[in-house]
């Protein structure tokens, strides 16, 4: 089903607000970045290797967080184009409640879930 006026247009603040947080989250992300030193007498080994694994973790969050700002902005040039909603595997409209919960998707449920086992 094509969606309304009034939905696109609450999915189209959806994304402006969703590129907003997580330009703030990296920008937060990048201050807190650097390579992990301490001090081996002071601290020990399993402080350090649990300092490692923490950036690791936090490494990961941010290449997450890059991914999907990356299809916050193909959704919004998809507003531009005229193509926001649509599938960009088969081609049939994005259901309403799925891109409520995750406005920036390329695909529908189906496709997805495709793509995700193979």
């Amino acid at each position: 089903m094509e969606l309304t006026d009034a939905e696109r247009d609450e999915l189209h603040a959806d994304l402006l607000r969703l590129r907003d947080e997580l330009l703030q989250t990296l920008g937060t992300m990048g201050e807190h970045a650097g390579t992990v030193e301490l001090d081996q007498a002071a601290v020990g080994r399993i402080s350090r290797v649990d300092a490692l694994q923490q950036q690791q973790m936090a490494d990961a969050q941010k290449r997450r967080n890059e991914l999907r700002l990356k299809q916050v902005a193909v959704a919004l040039q998809g507003f531009e184009d005229d193509e926001y909603g649509a599938c960009k595997v088969c081609g049939e409209p994005i259901g309403y409640r799925r891109l409520k919960a995750r406005p920036e998707s390329p695909a529908c449920v189906a496709c997805m879930s495709e793509l995700e086992r193979g």
